[in-house]
């Protein structure tokens, strides 16, 4: 069907106006009426944003089309959505009434339905991603999926499982299968909901039934909302943790000593302590790398692997009731157990997504983010001040820095007293100064980390390869926060493009187009330096209204057919019209597109070349389905499809590897920007310091009111360190955000591992020392828009480093831990002989 003839079936309002109209009441109405279970329905971003656009454009566009956000692989009858899909950049999501008028008007699809849930503090969310659990049915090891709701109870898994495999409730056992071993026996009459449960996306559950008994579950912990009943001890459980009925955690468990060695584990005494990984959950390596990090933090371990149940403050409201503490205390001690095998911090993460909403789910998200609500988690539910005594906060007026400083480090003391504030915290003196009377205001404030700028250039050097008749790579100079239209502006003017051409940028990957760059707003960090881009170059009429792409892949010729794992080169692309084309049609657009490779002379014994009017095509044309990775053989009445991009497989033998020079135009592509030592940019950390303690005006969102002229001014402030912690905590700010900008610097920042000496840089002359040796990183590697976190850390027993890649670990010389991608830099005060000889005293 084309487009003409769906849009005849059709029933629009008179006007794109009028649609707009009806479809931003119906939003509001349904934002009005939020409650759980409501209806949302998933719409791709690119017809949306077609539709949208279609009131500056002659034509309306074409029914609704939701395949390229759908798995290829699922079932057509039960679309689901591809993995690691972008609210606002792959799909958008409307409410019920709005996707009826859509179909109403446009028809399309397929429908795909999602529903609204309440989180905790009467937040809402649309379940984009309900859970989807791997079912092993014990009777005969057959598998099956299970979707739910990450808010269903267990009560109500099981009425799922027992229905779909003819089972009766109460001869069930379903187990939490996390590895193909069972560690939790799930209970039937739970309201607990799966994600409570520590149930997470593609989790592993097994079903057992009991023919000869109606209900024999072991509930040795009557009374809990999931019971965990331990089948012998697991390589990867170290400790259990059995959750009281009141939630909180049998601390008679958890006071297990981490160091008692267990036989069990088939390691022997000499295994290391520390080396344990943590699995990834779903885009967990931020959380990871963080906790990695804070897991080998010399103090933390000292007191996280000792009882510290006294310090737990279960009263204070800005805690949560002692339960992270408890939390990182028992993921601690099973990353400090025997052994190597990696950890699953599912419980920490539940943990965690209920008092951080924020982290909840399984997007990526910063590293950095998750450290400053852990050290401020972890104080609070450690501070030992039950009663905090209010102060007021009070300038220098004229005393001495010293004494102010004391002063104010011993009001924060008087509220605040935790292992945190003992071991990470330091304090910073702050100067502000009225640039209108003179007036300077002095005060002394604490931190826990210090973020630094990051001085970088504000161009990007990216090369892209230009098909026109030939190949030629061009690499030009743009704005490092500048757009995908300058980058195709850059090219045009290289390439010398003409005044009725084009270009269509494409990100190719494996063989094929992985996405077509066509939005001028895109923001070029989006594009990663590693990505590999091309630019089809094309005469305007060749493109628009009514017009086609075909995209043409190359194979090798095989006796089946098969496409995966067997295309070469780089696909071609052409514009058809959308009309019904013979065989003869495509196979004279394939031969032109190929005509730049057709060698001058034949080789001996090769195909001799065409006469006039012969036909001089001579591939295997096959089309390859967009819900499989099989090729079916291209009818003689072919017709593209006008919403997306057209794929053609054209299969290459000897005869045709003869006629054709492939390797000369079809090669590999050049990375966007390969980068090299000498042109790397390099700054150290010393000079990223001294940029965050350099005087510099405040914004004008944050003026300060002068208390001599009674006004808001836009003060200079002035920073200085005036006292370090023990553990110096130094975030670079890698990741810029404006409101239509998101930008990563990958510039090298060199850093010290030894000797960082700060003394130029402490205000505060009290004799202690400033010299600091590096102990742990959180690197982030790739860019905004996904990446991956790791962790370097230094075993200080062994004075030797490990790389952490989740449940990875391996070594790493330390002359490797140096790299772009160091994100977050952990310390560790050198105490001087006077110091050490002082702490031992004590």
């Amino acid at each position: 069907m084309t487009i003409c003839d769906s849009m005849m079936e059709t029933h629009v309002p008179c006007t794109l106006e009028e649609e707009r109209r009806i479809v931003t009441e119906l939003i509001s109405e349904a934002e009005d009426n939020l409650k759980e279970g409501n209806l949302y329905f998933v719409i791709s971003n690119r017809w949306y944003t077609s539709w949208q656009r279609s009131s500056r454009e002659p034509t309306r566009p074409g029914p609704i089309d939701n395949h390229d956000i759908i798995d290829t692989q699922s079932d057509a009858s039960d679309p689901q959505l591809c993995r690691r899909l972008e609210e606002g950049v792959d799909y958008v999501l409307v409410p019920q009434q709005v996707w009826r008028k859509l179909v109403e008007w446009y028809k399309g699809g397929p429908t795909i339905q999602r529903k609204l849930i309440c989180q905790r503090f009467q937040s809402y969310s649309v379940e984009v991603y309900p859970l989807c659990l791997k079912l092993t049915d014990s009777r005969d090891k057959s598998s099956a999926t299970i979707r739910s709701s990450k808010q269903a109870s267990v009560g109500q898994l099981y009425e799922l499982v027992c229905s779909a495999r003819g089972v009766s409730k109460e001869k069930a056992r379903i187990w939490d299968y996390f590895e193909k071993k069972k560690s939790v026996l799930l209970d039937p009459s739970s309201e607990r909901t799966l994600e409570e449960s520590c149930l997470q996306v593609d989790h592993d559950i097994l079903l057992e039934v009991d023919e000869n008994a109606s209900s024999k579950y072991d509930m040795s912990s009557a009374g809990n909302e999931l019971a965990l009943v331990p089948v012998g001890p697991t390589r990867s459980d170290a400790t259990n943790t059995m959750p009281g009925a009141n939630g909180h955690s049998n601390r008679s468990m958890f006071w297990k000593d981490p160091f008692e060695h267990d036989s069990s584990s088939g390691f022997g005494e000499r295994e290391k302590r520390g080396l344990r990984g943590l699995h990834n959950l779903g885009n967990t390596c931020f959380m990871n790398s963080t906790l990695q990090c804070l897991a080998h933090t010399p103090p933390f371990v000292d007191y996280f692997l000792k009882d510290y149940s006294d310090d737990i403050n279960e009263d204070n409201p800005l805690g949560m009731r002692g339960e992270l503490a408890t939390a990182v205390g028992e993921l601690l001690r099973k990353l400090w157990s025997y052994g190597k095998n990696a950890v699953a911090p599912r419980f920490f993460k539940t943990e965690l997504a209920r008092f951080a909403p924020q982290f909840s789910g399984y997007n990526q998200h910063d590293c950095q983010e998750m450290l400053s609500f852990l050290l401020d988690g972890l104080h609070e539910d450690l501070n030992k001040v039950k009663q905090k005594s209010y102060t007021e906060s009070k300038d220098s007026d004229g005393r001495p820095d010293d004494e102010v400083a004391e002063e104010m480090w011993k009001y924060h003391k008087a509220r605040n007293d935790s292992v945190i504030v003992d071991v990470c915290q330091g304090q910073y003196k702050s100067t502000l100064v009225c640039p209108d009377c003179g007036k300077f205001s002095i005060t002394f404030d604490p931190f826990m980390y210090l973020t630094l700028p990051l001085p970088t250039s504000l161009t990007r050097s990216m090369t892209v390869s230009v098909f026109y008749g030939d190949r030629t790579p061009y690499t030009v100079t743009v704005p490092k926060d500048g757009s995908l239209g300058d980058l195709s502006n850059a090219i045009g003017a290289a390439c010398g493009l003409k005044d009725d051409e084009s270009l269509l940028l494409a990100d190719v990957y494996a063989h094929k187009v992985y996405k077509y760059l066509e939005t001028p707003l895109l923001s070029l960090s989006e594009i990663r330096d590693n990505d590999r881009i091309v630019a089809y170059r094309f005469n305007q009429m060749h493109r628009g209204p009514g017009k086609a792409k075909l995209e043409i892949l190359h194979s090798e010729q095989k006796q089946d057919a098969e496409i995966s794992g067997k295309l070469f080169g780089i696909p071609l692309v052409a514009y058809v019209n959308t009309e019904r084309h013979s065989g003869s049609d495509i196979d004279a657009v394939i031969s032109g597109l190929l005509s730049p490779l057709h060698r001058t002379h034949s080789p001996a014994g090769s195909l001799e070349d065409t006469t006039v009017g012969e036909k001089e095509f001579s591939f295997s044309v096959f089309w390859l389905d967009r819900y499989s990775s099989g090729l079916k053989p291209l009818e003689s009445d072919f017709v593209p499809n006008p919403l997306s991009a057209t794929r053609l497989v054209v299969k290459w033998d000897e005869k045709e590897h003869e006629k054709y020079d492939s390797s000369s135009y079809l090669n590999d592509l050049p990375e966007v920007y390969k980068e090299t030592s000498s042109v790397a940019e390099e700054v150290s950390l010393f000079s990223c310091l001294e940029a965050f303690l350099a005087e510099e005006p405040l914004g004008p969102d944050d003026m300060w009111r002068c208390p001599a002229c009674k006004e808001h001014r836009q003060a200079n402030k002035k920073l200085n360190l005036w006292k370090l912690p023990e553990i110096l905590v130094f975030h670079l700010k890698r990741f810029a955000y404006t409101r239509i900008l998101k930008n990563k610097i990958d510039t090298f920042v060199n850093f010290p591992i030894h000797d960082l000496d700060l003394s130029k840089y402490v205000k505060n002359k009290e004799g202690e020392s400033y010299l600091y040796e590096l102990y742990a990183i959180s690197n982030h590697e790739g860019g905004m828009g996904g990446g991956h976190y790791t962790a370097y850390a230094k075993l200080m027993d062994e004075n030797k480093w490990y790389e952490f890649d989740d449940s990875r670990v391996s070594a790493i010389d330390e002359s490797k831990i140096k790299s772009s991608a160091a994100y977050v830099l952990f310390y560790r005060r050198v105490r001087s002989e006077s110091e050490a000889s002082s702490m031992d005293e004590d």
